[in-house]
């Protein structure tokens, strides 16, 4: 699935620097707002969903590979993650949405998790 499609699907706000969407693949996705566990369980092209909007949400999305993060629930990141996350390559996506909302709709639209 293409991150063009769940950005336009989910009706996403896109955060951080636009570029083309169509070319960025998304296989899995992972919900947690525990640092640690993402680390552990989310997957290289995935999606993180959390309510978090800190600075270490880039640095583990970096250090995972991620496709892009969805921060829901209308949490804001401030400038810096924002000039950090497009500094590390990183998708900072907003929706006023519950996680557990988005997740549903990932669902729907067929995203699964690959080490399920």
């Amino acid at each position: 699935m293409q991150l063009s499609e769940i950005i336009q699907q989910l009706d996403l706000k896109v955060l951080t620097e636009p570029q083309d969407f169509s070319e960025i693949s998304v296989n899995s996705g992972y919900c947690s707002d525990l640092l640690s566990c993402v680390m552990t369980g989310a997957e290289p092209n995935g999606v993180w969903i959390t309510l978090m909007a800190h600075g270490n949400i880039v640095a583990v999305a970096a250090l995972l590979d991620l496709a892009a993060i969805i921060i829901t629930e209308d949490a804001q990141p401030d400038p810096d993650t924002i000039e950090k996350a497009n500094e590390k390559g990183i998708n900072l996506l907003s929706t006023s949405v519950p996680n557990f909302t988005v997740v549903g709709q990932l669902w729907e639209l067929g995203l699964r998790a690959t080490q399920e």
